[in-house]
């Protein structure tokens, strides 16, 4: 039995505990200052040339270095990082230290098509992800060299690896791969990939031919023309009914281990940020498809992932679409350009291990 005035003393150092616990919350999520001193970088290098072949490197006259934004207590991952800004006149660069603990890699819309699972580009006219089977295999490329070596490099130090695809959490892909909601048995994964290889082998890649005969107006031909003919037509008449409706895979570019999960776009945002939160995330280092599509406003893009976290978007780990080019370099650098108005940009090379990190100047 515990009498009353142990009962009261306990009451008390129960209440005052919480008291002080909540003090520490309020503590610790109070804004701290940051001084915004820009000093000017003297002889500024090249920005994000490392992979001439995809990323046309970012040239520009003046550069400052700011002090850190994040700051993590046991910060075991260095991202150097920068923006542009008209008013400072200049680039601002800033290095960051997080917790990897803390950190999510995603990658947006690694779509798997014209690879061994068997998702292909309707002949003779259909088009899906960047357009052409020569440019999909430009973009395989790319993954294969830059993306899939980052995400091995921090796989083990950073918290997750995620996928974001389009449509629904169907009955076949949570078989293969780990969902917000399910993680598939060793069985089930099996069961799983060998329904959606048959599932996509079935399909009768093949849509129509370009039109031959256009009805054009006197008045405003030009917009008759394009109305009938437009640029990108990615709908059943070059597609073929149901290909979209197809469920999409992880490119086989990426090695996608059990533990990695997979984000479905129809499930929208708010899942994607309560699972992160759930999971502790805090960082997320951004890389994927395209650019100046998925990358920024799909589920997982930059637009609503900012809302939430510390973002950074690992520029030369993502390719812009490049309609009337043979080469994206152009096309991601004056996406990943305009991003760096309101987004912090990183490269492969500025995002290290602290054990081995090296600071880039």
């Amino acid at each position: 039995m515990i009498d009353s005035k142990s009962l009261s003393y306990l009451l008390w150092w129960a209440v005052h505990a919480l008291a002080s616990i909540a003090s520490y919350g309020q503590e610790i999520a109070e804004p701290r200052v940051y001084w915004n001193r820009l000093t000017k970088i003297q002889s500024p290098r090249a920005i994000l040339a490392d992979y001439p072949e995809f990323f046309e490197p970012i040239i520009e006259q003046s550069h400052f270095l700011a002090p850190a934004i994040v700051e993590d207590p046991e910060a075991d991952l260095d991202v150097r990082a920068w923006r542009f800004s008209y008013n400072a006149r200049g680039i601002i660069e800033m290095p960051n230290h997080l917790k990897a603990s803390d950190t999510a890699i995603i990658m947006v819309h690694p779509w798997a098509i014209d690879d061994q699972w068997g998702w292909k580009t309707p002949q003779p006219n259909g088009v899906a992800d960047f357009c052409t089977p020569e440019k999909n295999a430009l973009a395989a490329k790319h993954t294969r060299e830059v993306i899939q070596p980052f995400i091995q490099r921090l796989r083990g130090r950073v918290s997750m690896v995620m996928y974001s695809l389009p449509g629904s959490p169907d009955a076949i892909r949570t078989k293969v791969y780990r969902s917000f909601s399910k993680t598939p048995t060793q069985q089930e994964r099996l069961e799983g990939t060998s329904q959606l290889r048959e599932k996509l082998a079935a399909f009768d890649y093949h849509g129509q031919p370009l039109p031959s005969k256009l009805q054009l107006g006197s008045g405003h031909p030009v917009g008759d023309y394009f109305r009938q003919f437009p640029g990108l037509d990615a709908s059943d008449r070059f597609n073929g009914a149901g290909f979209w409706a197809l469920p999409i895979p992880v490119s086989t570019s990426i090695q996608v281990e059990p533990e990695d999960v997979v984000i479905y776009d129809d499930q929208g945002y708010g899942p994607l940020r309560d699972f992160l939160k759930q999971n502790s995330i805090r960082h997320v280092l951004l890389v994927g498809y395209a650019t100046d599509m998925c990358y920024c406003r799909t589920t997982a893009g930059y637009e609503n992932l900012s809302k939430d976290f510390n973002v950074f978007l690992v520029a030369d780990a993502s390719l812009a679409t490049f309609p009337s080019n043979t080469s994206p370099r152009f096309a991601v650098n004056a996406s990943i350009s305009y991003a760096a108005l309101n987004q912090l940009i990183t490269q492969v090379s500025w995002v290290q291990n602290r054990s081995s990190s090296k600071e880039p100047r």
